[in-house]
């Protein structure tokens, strides 16, 4: 057994053995989002040690959760998640979404990276759907990201090209939008919309 193991016949202990250390799951969300390098990870995981890191990385590849593979260029190493550390991203959702009165106060100074919008709004809008589909893209940090509506529900991706509707605030504000926290009027007037309203309002109205 190992030692950091909580040695309990229970899935929840034997979870937690896997991907309960700091850091952890800060890793598998970033790997979520997509395969990336060493550095990729670093820079999306500030505060994290370098050694840190490292050993974080060998543990949940030891476990299964993460694998190594070659970057999109083929010139170098990036990291992966295997089929069942991407069946993380449900429990994580459902972390997300319990997170909201948490993330109400704001940032409070602690960093932010434009890109962990993309699970969050995921989260946040799991159960929106649209007769008719919408596209707003929401920009944050100088990054587009595309949030998609449609009968079958919510897709969230970075954009290939800027969407005809943009919506770009403070992501306190897209966070409280999507959280249904703001309606669409306060999101809106905190923010600023370049496009259709109501595209805006089929993505983060209240249905």
């Amino acid at each position: 057994m190992s030692a950091r193991s909580y040695g309990q016949y229970c899935g929840l202990a034997r979870a937690l053995d896997v991907i309960g250390d700091r850091w952890s799951l800060l890793i598998v969300r970033e790997l979520l989002i997509g395969p990336a390098r060493y550095g990729q990870l670093q820079a999306g995981l500030p505060g994290i040690a370098t050694n840190l890191l490292a050993q974080r990385l060998r543990d949940l590849e030891e476990a299964g959760v993460l694998q190594r593979q070659l970057d999109a260029e083929g010139n170098g190493v990036a990291y992966a998640l295997t089929p069942w550390g991407r069946e993380l991203r449900t429990p994580i959702s459902g972390l997300l979404s319990w997170s909201k009165p948490l993330m109400a106060s704001g940032p409070r100074g602690d960093q932010f990276r434009a890109h962990w919008l993309v699970l969050a709004l995921e989260a946040l809008l799991a159960q929106r759907t649209a007769r008719t589909p919408a596209t707003v893209g929401v920009e944050a940090d100088g990054e587009v990201f595309e949030v998609c509506v449609d009968s079958t529900g919510v897709r969230v991706e970075r954009a290939d090209r800027r969407p005809d509707t943009v919506f770009r605030a403070e992501p306190m504000v897209v966070l409280g939008a999507a959280a249904g926290m703001l309606t669409v009027e306060q999101a809106i007037a905190a923010g600023e919309l370049h496009g259709a309203a109501a595209d805006f309002a089929a993505v983060f109205g209240t249905s």
